[in-house]
């Protein structure tokens, strides 16, 4: 991360822009949107800290209720984002997701309740927003974007706001912006750091800009595999929030441009240039073929294929060892959650990142099984393994990891 950020930081520039373009361009996108031209009393009252600032006033709280905003993810980004956009009167928010509460999202996932756990996000992300605000029009899509559905989920609303946590959704929301001509407000977070920028504003450059490829898996786990600190989605949202709200009103210098990069153990931030990448194709039409290149680091293209990683679940894994099986079992969480638990009969641990330094204490002449939290860094250390000299036909990802051990083998393992 460090020597992109420098290349970044010594590369790129970032393009100067106008508040009245800005103001000008989002005037545009929420006249689409037709609505009563006076505030009602509630909404005078409610909005009162807003009708005293003079960037916004009464014409620019009229401008927020004519706009519309949809976030793709109601999780970590997506819940403080919500609930931000609401208190502050967009017209219409939208919410695009298929997951359901889990109880291990409530650490971060503010907008959900303990309640609420086992319902759709969607739909408890939906009611907290009209329990804050029933003055605006909420609209839920209980489902997963992907290239087939993102242009049509996407195309009529005036500005999208990223709140997922993997690089495919990314690259979709980013390329379908580019066909429809729509800017979006990204942020990611990862255990104490966090990024914000704007893509595709009038004119500036967007993801596949400064992002051409997305790094290898182990190398950008997501928040289940690497954790993070709760109240860093709270901090990221809140600046995503004020940038969209910033567009909307054409107020200010956005991010666009630039990257923001905060960090929460010193409480430092930075801000990196980027510009549009010389002789990057336009995106003109959703490509599957498209997103799986973006997805496959340069290092791994410029490698043979290593073929299909064996798996192995925790149920058929007990099942063959009672049999006499006797694989080498491995570890590759990192030691803060070996102290929360660990399967029976494991041999070592080793950090996921640590294994190419340590490989030699691990052996080559027997079957070896990988594990993990939930089956990715096992995956990828593997797949390391199968092209670093192990024989790929003794080595097994256990996948689903402990969570799926919980729910097959042992009940009181945590999920965690």
């Amino acid at each position: 991360m460090d020597s992109l950020l420098h290349l970044l930081d010594s590369t790129y520039q970032v393009p100067s822009e106008s508040a009245v373009q800005a103001e000008g361009k989002m005037n545009e996108l929420c006249s689409l949107r037709p609505v009563d031209e006076q505030l009602s009393p509630e909404e005078r009252a409610r909005y009162a800290r807003h009708l005293i600032l003079p960037e916004m006033g009464e014409e620019g709280q009229k401008k927020l209720k004519k706009s519309s905003v949809i976030v793709v993810g109601a999780g970590g980004l997506g819940s403080p984002t919500l609930l931000y956009l609401a208190a502050a009167g967009v017209g219409k928010i939208g919410i695009i997701d298929d997951d359901k509460v889990d109880i291990t999202n409530l650490q971060r996932q503010v907008i959900h309740s303990t309640s609420a756990v086992g319902s759709l996000k969607v739909e408890s992300a939906a009611n907290r927003i009209r329990e804050l605000n029933p003055e605006i029009e909420v609209v839920e899509h209980n489902t997963r974007l992907d290239v087939n559905n993102a242009l049509d989920l996407l195309s009529d609303w005036d500005m999208v706001i990223d709140g997922t946590d993997n690089f495919p959704t990314r690259y979709t929301i980013n390329d379908a912006c580019e066909i429809l001509g729509k800017p979006w407000v990204f942020g990611s977070i990862h255990r104490f750091e966090g990024q914000v920028t704007v893509f595709n504003y009038d004119g500036g450059p967007n993801y596949r800009d400064l992002f051409p490829n997305a790094p290898p898996p182990e190398l950008a786990p997501n928040c289940a595999e690497a954790g993070v600190l709760g109240v860093l989605p709270g901090i990221v949202g809140g600046i995503q929030s004020a940038e969209a709200i910033k567009l909307l009103l054409g107020v200010g210098d956005s991010l666009s441009g630039q990257l923001m990069v905060i960090d929460t153990k010193s409480m430092k931030t930075r801000s990196l240039k980027f510009d549009k990448l010389p002789g990057r194709e336009p995106v003109t039409e959703m490509s599957e073929q498209l997103i799986i290149e973006a997805c496959q680091s340069q290092e791994i293209r410029k490698e043979p294929p290593i073929g299909q990683v064996l798996e192995i679940t925790p149920a058929e894994f007990v099942e063959r060892r009672t049999k006499g099986w006797n694989p080498f079992l491995l570890d590759v969480r990192r030691a803060n959650e070996e102290a929360i638990v660990s399967l029976p009969g494991t041999d070592l641990r080793i950090e996921h990142i640590a294994v190419p330094a340590k490989s030699e204490d691990l052996p080559k002449d027997c079957d070896l099984v990988v594990y993990c939290r939930t089956g990715g860094r096992s995956d990828a250390v593997a797949r390391w393994l199968g092209h670093s000299g192990w024989d790929r036909s003794r080595v097994w990802n256990m996948v689903g990891g402990i969570h799926l051990w919980s729910d097959q083998i042992d009940s009181t393992v945590p999920k965690y």
